[in-house]
């Protein structure tokens, strides 16, 4: 999959079949528009060889770009993974478009124009049934249809029972996660729910109990944290996949210790992997944020966690 930063300096497709959007989570719902959008083009090829299917996406999310002081929202996905799986889809080209507020000051007529005529030669557009555009996001399907000659592209909207048959929606996996229901969370997403981070050193309280642990550093501020508790996850390091089980709190049996952490123990794997990148899959939660009378319950509590999490990572 090629990728493209901005329409400046690039090259246009020959022959370029669109859809855009924000596409956080890349869920259930994304994925029919982008199953539709990669048929048509692979169609398109088979009469026209320079047919693409390309993805228009914003960063950063125009929420996060226009209100940049607002911290409430949450995103499901960070760029690089929404990246990895359009490419997975088998998308041919992905536009970034940097989101500021001379894009959003855009007319829908402007934005048609400059990026979907000029920038990309879009010959066809598929859009979401609630799809806006522009200023005011005043552009929807019917001004793209009723402009459609004059445009020189072929508009199709995918129909709104086509999106909501699945039930899907960002808010409602995002709630999803806030509650700890991830199996709720990889049913609308078609996947399991994931974070990803580099490993940074810790107090080792874990290993004094055997339980060492990888204390994950999450960057992205804006990406969700699942609610506080015990999961049963799956971590892929060094193109390899554990099992495991994933902590997030604030440690209270530990003391009055208010920074929120993210720490896996990885089943079976004692190896020193700090700076290592690692991505941990929430497979199912087990448990909520409990304070013990001390170290040794605790531990006790880690061996029922572990026996627990053992069993649900045979089943998948």
């Amino acid at each position: 999959m090629k990728i493209q930063h901005g329409i400046a300096g690039h090259e246009p497709p020959l022959h370029a079949i669109v859809t855009e959007g924000t596409f956080d989570g890349v869920h259930l719902g994304h994925q029919k528009i982008l199953a539709k959008l990669v048929a048509d083009a692979q169609q398109a090829r088979s009469t026209n060889p320079y047919a693409e299917s390309v993805v228009v996406t914003f960063w950063p999310h125009p929420r996060l770009a226009l209100f940049p002081d607002k911290k409430d929202l949450k995103l499901l996905t960070t760029l690089e993974e929404k990246t990895e799986i359009l490419a997975a889809m088998g998308v041919d080209r992905l536009v970034v478009l940097p989101f500021d507020k001379s894009l959003s000051n855009l007319s829908p007529e402007e934005y048609v124009q400059k990026i979907l005529i000029t920038g990309l030669n879009t010959r066809k557009l598929i859009i979401g049934y609630d799809h806006r555009f522009g200023k005011n996001r005043a552009g929807d399907f019917q001004f793209l249809k009723a402009h459609e000659n004059r445009f020189g592209f072929v508009v199709e909207e995918i129909p709104r029972q086509d999106v909501e048959n699945i039930g899907v929606s960002s808010s409602r996996i995002r709630q999803a996660l806030l509650q700890g229901d991830v199996e709720t969370a990889a049913k609308y997403l078609g996947k399991y729910y994931s974070l990803s981070g580099s490993v940074t050193h810790g107090d080792k309280i874990g290993r004094t109990l055997g339980f060492p642990t990888a204390n994950l550093h999450v960057s992205e501020s804006y990406k969700l944290i699942p609610k506080d508790g015990i999961y049963a996850v799956r971590v892929t390091l060094r193109k390899q996949i554990y099992g495991g089980m994933l902590y997030i709190g604030v440690r209270s049996t530990l003391g009055n210790q208010l920074k929120r952490t993210v720490e896996v123990n990885i089943f079976n794997f004692y190896d020193e992997i700090y700076g290592e990148t690692l991505r941990v899959e929430l497979i199912a939660y087990l448990r909520g944020e409990e304070t013990f009378d001390g170290l040794e319950s605790m531990k006790l509590q880690l061996e029922r966690d572990r026996e627990t999490a053992l069993k649900v990572l045979q089943r998948i």
